[in-house]
């Protein structure tokens, strides 16, 4: 799905978050967002499903479009769009109390889709396989996610949110909580799902963002207090190996940030 943001402000009550930013993400790839810390890059993020709006006073101006269609224009359910937009957080938050299996249906059954049973077997089957987690589970599918490893209950969530069938995919720090091993593991599962979602990932890591994503984008802000801005978007080659602008060069080479 094409993701389109045009002339976006991003406000918590009268406080300019994030200004001006204007930014096209193709179908079909990984965009990485990077930046340093209080840029406003999980604040934006959050705006491409309307998650933000769950702060009081959070607004925004603009569009952002998804295959041409405003999500902000009147009459635009949020809770529909999150259904198109799904969302993995920094930390795995699977269900503590509720099993593997009951994890991966959680979303399908808050939107109160009625299932057979047969068909409840074969959508978590399938959401774990698309997780690359189902050889690891399929034999204690009843026990509860929390028993699972940190990088096993990240790649849970990553199913229960594909259960839902979004057609796009937002991480927020997905990795930030787990070892080597496991981000290998995600890094590896983002480069197999994006033949069938649209990724936008926020990241720290910028050898992570060097290594899995098409396009990246710069966000920064010029001092505390002053709104983030997106300084600069380009294929992920040319950030890292010839970026136009001197700020990224400066945030991608250690100067600061």
């Amino acid at each position: 799905m094409l993701i389109e943001v045009e002339n976006e402000n991003i406000f918590y009550g009268d406080f300019l978050a994030v200004k001006g930013v204007n930014m096209q993400i193709r179908a079909n790839t990984i965009t990485a967002l990077i930046g340093p810390s209080g840029c406003g890059k999980s604040t934006f993020l959050r705006t491409l499903n309307r998650m933000h709006e769950v702060i009081p006073g959070a607004r925004v101006e603009g569009e952002v479009k998804v295959e041409g269609v405003n999500i902000y224009d009147r009459g635009i359910d949020p809770v529909q769009v999150r259904r198109k937009i799904g969302m993995v957080f920094q930390r795995p938050n699977p269900f503590p109390t509720m099993s593997i299996a009951d994890n991966v249906l959680a979303g399908v059954k808050l939107n109160r889709r009625r299932m057979s049973k047969s068909d409840q077997e074969a959508l978590v089957e399938e959401s774990l396989r698309g997780a690359n987690l189902w050889n690891e589970v399929k034999d204690r599918l009843d026990v509860p996610g929390s028993a699972l490893s940190g990088g096993q209950q990240q790649r849970l969530c990553i199913a229960r949110t594909i259960a839902v069938k979004p057609e796009i995919i937002l991480m927020d720090e997905p990795c930030s909580a787990l070892d080597p091993i496991s981000t290998l593991a995600i890094e590896d599962l983002m480069a197999t799902l994006k033949s069938d979602y649209t990724i936008v990932i926020v990241t720290h890591n910028m050898q992570q963002a060097a290594r899995v994503s098409d396009m990246t984008g710069f966000f920064n802000l010029e001092a505390q207090g002053q709104p983030g801005q997106l300084v600069e978007m380009n294929e992920t080659a040319k950030i890292f190996e010839n970026p136009d602008q001197k700020a990224t060069e400066d945030y991608i080479s250690g100067r600061f940030g």
